[in-house]
């Protein structure tokens, strides 16, 4: 069967529906798929791993730093700060069979709303030289969310949409 792993970084909640709605989109297509906040992220990945989906909320354009991480876990009340998704590549090595995608949430989608999930696909393509199979963002409302109307359902379809592929190698 085919293995996917969803490690999601998000303060307010509303990354962590977008993880859960893909997860649900990738099990309805018959991938075991499992979803892992950053925090609790294995250092090192199963060889036998197919997919790996990261995601990640977007700050100042791109991926969260320590400073603006800080800042949304205190306003969310959460008060823990991880090392985010960004700590986490820097430090793991994905095995050359796993395929790799990102996503993010977002204000507003455009050029100058920027995008984690592209910061995340840089950042895979500086750190280990692959590129990253699919890149998706999905709208909040508001910094704090909600997540816009549609956005659950969009993510589950991602999912679907990513076993697909993920059978057919």
């Amino acid at each position: 069967m085919t293995r996917a792993l969803i490690i999601v970084e998000s303060c307010f909640g509303n990354t962590r529906a977008i993880a859960d709605s893909v997860a649900a989109g990738l099990i309805d297509g018959g991938v075991d798929a499992q979803v892992v906040d950053v925090d609790e992220a294995p250092s090192c990945l199963p060889a036998d791993l197919d997919l790996l989906i990261l995601g990640a909320p977007t700050h100042n354009r791109g991926l969260p730093t320590a400073a603006t991480r800080a800042k949304a876990c205190a306003q969310a009340g959460s008060g823990k700060a991880s090392h985010g998704i960004g700590g986490w590549l820097e430090t793991t090595v994905i095995p050359a069979s796993t395929t790799a995608a990102a996503f993010d949430t977002v204000i507003s989608k455009g050029w100058l709303s920027g995008s984690a999930a592209k910061a995340i696909a840089k950042a895979l393509q500086r750190h280990q030289g692959r590129r990253t199979a699919s890149v998706r963002s999905f709208v909040v409302t508001a910094s704090k969310g909600p997540l816009a109307t549609g956005q659950e359902t969009d993510a589950h379809s991602w999912g679907r949409e990513l076993a697909a592929s993920a059978n057919t190698r």
